[in-house]
């Protein structure tokens, strides 16, 4: 489907591409992955023609049709079931045409075409796929006018998802959707029938939805099989593979170099001497290949205890207006509570969070706030706050009025904003390197909860692995709004849900949510075809029995869950100290701290598999108990 031939880009002095060469075949699924800034949109705009390279060639099929989801659907009175079915612009065409064609073979032809690109169940289609990404019947009909930026760009991704391109440029497709959109395009993308090249740092998302990975890395491009998971476990093995054959290349040219030394000057070995001087310039060891770590987070830990409860709802109302969004909100934050809250987008879960930053009053009910209980709230609005004419550095300087310039730059440093990006101005930051300055800004003097809105939007992969340790670290409250399972799964200990005008706690983990999430939609297809056999109090009463057997079993998963978080964890300290561990010059400079790290690996490994038995023995309880339910 798409040949790249030795393909040369460079931004100023910097090159972006290297001779590149990669080949995607036609019909696969493939995720795109690199760092933030290494060049992936770049590649997109190259193959729309958007920009031209320098050198190299970048060739697809004939005649093959290529969708992008467009900056943002046009803001007009047109409905956003009409916007939809006017990006399959063939149909559109012929439809228009069929209005004032006389000649009877070509209205033929076009009843003809028609039918074959299956045109009258096109309403049918597009209004299924608006449904997946959030859009209930009546908002179909809307005028595009009425929503937001982010809805806007659900529109414009239903589009291009509606028009079936043959090649289907993706860039970060999940940054404008909930939790439950996520999961609607990961199964659509899954059966995609033609080919799709997709750039996302969402793990979950590139493990369920490619069977390809291409990554980008030092101007290279590198076609891997399989998703995600598979990738890395690949990636890993050759780097330590050639980390090993440099490791005995640089041996062997350290021993010729033993003999050169002693018997450069032997009349009778000179000769041999000369050979081996020779053979080691020959020697050209592979580079050391390592990933580069990506800079850590530091959130500042809360300057005071605060006393349980933290946050008290009594019966809260709030909402925009006279117009009431939740009622009857009856909870309580305690100071160390991890919480992750879901619910369908436009269910009130910005506006809670609004409401405990104090962006939003109660209407009703009463609020009970800790005394000098301090919150910072990261939301994509609130990147407003940034000036885009003033650095990094001076960003920090009226929070930092009496300290020295050393000191200002090492807490810009423990944003995770190297040296380069200290002087750099907030306009010329990459969304990744902007998410870090807010989160570093609103978190300056250790507020005593956290209230996360899609942090990880913009974030590359490892970046966001830095977050969940930086999370885990921070002694405060959270509260995560995300759509990244990854995110929840290692960082959260409950789950709130918005839903039916509230918000009040889910008795079951991220998993079991998505599970129940997947299930509604197939029972919702399942309605369209035959009647629901049962009654309302019949139906009532199994979901009261469900809860109750949730109820029951809750303790043990949350025990489960807490488990696999901390292996989780671990994994990621051994795979830091693994990356330690491939650099060569370790060994030679510092000799003490490859030992050390050596036996913080042993460590390391040792605590992950006792974990790993005690996982095994609850989740074996778990099985049982879950079989016994059934059982009954």
């Amino acid at each position: 489907m798409l040949t790249i031939s030795d393909l040369t880009y460079r931004i100023s002095n910097r090159i972006l591409f290297n001779k590149a060469n990669v080949t995607l075949p036609t019909g696969s699924k493939t995720g795109f992955v690199g760092k933030n800034g290494s060049g992936k949109t770049t590649l997109f705009n190259l193959i729309l023609k958007n920009l031209s390279p320098d050198d190299g060639d970048i060739s697809i099929f004939k005649r093959a049709k290529i969708g992008t989801v467009a900056q943002e659907a046009p803001s007009t009175e047109q409905s956003v079931l009409d916007i939809v079915l006017s990006a399959d612009i063939e149909r559109s065409d012929l439809l228009a045409e069929a209005e004032t064609a006389t000649d009877p073979h070509r209205i033929s032809d076009i009843h003809m075409r028609l039918a074959d690109i299956d045109a009258h169940s096109a309403e049918g289609r597009a209004s299924n796929i608006l449904r997946g990404l959030g859009f209930e019947h009546e908002r179909q009909s809307i005028a595009c006018s009425e929503l937001s930026g982010g809805w806007r760009m659900r529109v414009a991704l239903a589009g291009v998802l509606f028009s079936q391109p043959d090649l289907l440029l993706l860039d970060e497709p999940t940054n404008y959707l909930d939790l439950e959109g996520t999961l609607w395009l990961e199964n659509y993308l899954a059966t995609y029938p033609h080919t799709v090249f997709m750039i996302s740092h969402d793990r979950d998302l590139l493990n369920k939805a490619v069977n390809s990975i291409i990554h980008l890395d030092k101007g290279e491009l590198k076609f891997y099989r399989g998703n995600y998971d598979t990738f890395e476990k690949t990636r890993l093995m050759q780097m330590e593979l050639s980390n090993k054959s440099r490791v005995k290349q640089l041996e062997k040219a350290a021993h010729m170099q033993k003999f050169v030394d002693r018997f450069r000057a032997s009349a009778t070995k000179a000769k041999q001497a000369q050979a081996r001087v020779k053979m080691i310039e020959k020697l050209r060891p592979p580079e050391a290949l390592f990933d580069d770590d990506a800079l850590p987070f530091k959130f500042q830990n809360p300057k005071k205890s605060m006393a349980s409860p933290m946050l008290d709802f009594d019966n809260v109302s709030v909402g925009y207006g006279d117009k009431v969004i939740l009622s009857r909100i009856s909870q309580r934050i305690d100071p160390e509570d991890r919480i992750a809250l879901v619910g369908v987008n436009g269910n009130g879960k910005s506006t809670f969070a609004k409401l405990i930053a104090g962006e939003l009053k109660t209407m009703d009910g009463q609020l009970r706030r800790g005394r000098g209980l301090d919150i910072a709230f990261f939301a994509q609005h609130q990147m407003d706050m940034l000036k885009p004419e003033e650095t990094c550095l001076e960003h920090i300087e009226p929070l930092m009025p009496y300290d020295g310039e050393a000191k200002r730059r090492a807490r810009v440093a423990q944003m995770g904003l190297g040296i380069d990006k200290m002087d750099t101005k907030a306009k010329n930051l990459s969304g990744g390197e902007r998410a870090r300055l807010l989160l570093g800004l609103i978190t300056f003097k250790g507020p005593g909860m956290l209230i996360l809105d899609e942090p990880t939007n913009h974030l590359d992969i490892d970046s966001r692995d830095a977050l969940v340790a930086a999370l885990n670290e921070y002694e405060g409250a959270v509260l995560i709004i995300s759509h990244d399972r990854h995110l929840i799964e290692a960082t959260v200990d409950q789950i709130w849900i918005a839903e039916d005008g509230t918000v009040k706690p889910y008795d079951d983990d991220i998993s079991a949510y998505k599970a129940m999430l997947l299930g509604s939609a197939q029972r919702s297809k399942g309605k369209s075809k035959k009647q629901v056999v049962g009654s309302a109090s019949d139906r009532k009463r199994e979901r009261k029995a469900a809860a109750a057997l949730r109820n029951q079993l809750a303790p043990l998963r949350k025990e489960i869950k807490a488990l696999e978080q901390k292996t989780s964890l671990l994994r990621l300290d051994l795979a830091r100290v693994d990356a330690k561990l491939a650099k060569p010059e370790l060994y030679e400079k510092e000799p003490q701290a490859a030992i050390d790290l050596t036996k913080e690996k042993s460590q390391f490994e040792d605590e992950i598999a006792s974990i790993e038995e005690i996982w095994l023995i609850k989740n074996d309880e778990l099985e049982k108990a879950q079989e016994a339910q059934k059982q009954t």
